[in-house]
């Protein structure tokens, strides 16, 4: 059993958890940390978003100091075509629904969230539309028609109480947007993890981790 649970509350078009992922993909890889994904669908309902000049040119230098920070890579199709189709409507309820039934279908939910996620910001991919993400689905290995499948089920069935239920945690830990870390002890105990420091600092998070796991192992 896992000595530590990271509770990792999320959105896909978020461009600090973009920002983040190295350091969600570090703790999913290592030995005595459960990560566990809640998308808090920041951009669902009434807060979708159409691209526009305006969208495009409030976001760019956002995303242009979180590349600088993170050394995360954005792709010249995110910046010259994605953010300048104002035919695009940015909703976080479809990729979500996606990680979701990844994780339901082959426990590969972290997998398609670190997929979509490059597809947008380096590929410039429309991960609102189910076609792009059916196709991210195969080249993660899931079959096309059962993903299908079961992403249409979690939209019918989970994926608002998921969410719901994400917003009651981050609520819960007192925590403010997305992303918020939350370690959790096997005791119950709850933390929110101040991850700026981290932030393209992949051996001090893991040093981090590391020492949480030891205060908790037998």
């Amino acid at each position: 059993m896992a000595a530590i649970t990271l509770h990792y509350i999320y959105d896909p078009l978020c461009g600090w958890c973009y920002g983040a992922a190295p350091l969600a993909q570090a703790a999913q890889a290592m030995s005595g940390v459960n990560v566990e994904l809640h998308g808090g669908g920041m951009m669902t309902g009434n807060n979708r978003r159409q691209v526009t000049p305006q969208w495009h040119d409030y976001v760019l230098p956002h995303d242009q100091r979180i590349a600088e920070l993170t050394g995360q890579p954005f792709g010249r199709p995110y910046f010259d075509k994605l953010l300048r189709d104002t035919s695009v409507v940015l909703d976080s309820a479809p990729p979500t629904a996606a990680v979701l039934a990844a994780e339901r279908m082959a426990n590969k939910g972290y997998e398609m969230l670190h997929h979509v996620q490059r597809a947008h910001y380096e590929q410039g991919r429309k991960i609102a539309d189910v076609g792009v993400l059916t196709q991210c689905a195969d080249e993660i290995g899931l079959d096309p028609v059962a993903f299908a499948n079961e992403y249409a089920f979690v939209n019918a069935d989970g994926l608002e109480q998921h969410i719901k239920e994400s917003r009651a945690l981050l609520a819960n830990v007192g925590g403010h947007g997305f992303p918020t870390f939350v370690l959790e002890t096997v005791d119950g105990n709850r933390e929110i993890v101040q991850t700026v420091e981290f932030l393209g600092n992949i051996d001090a998070w893991h040093a981090f981790l590391q020492a949480k796991i030891g205060d908790f192992s037998a």
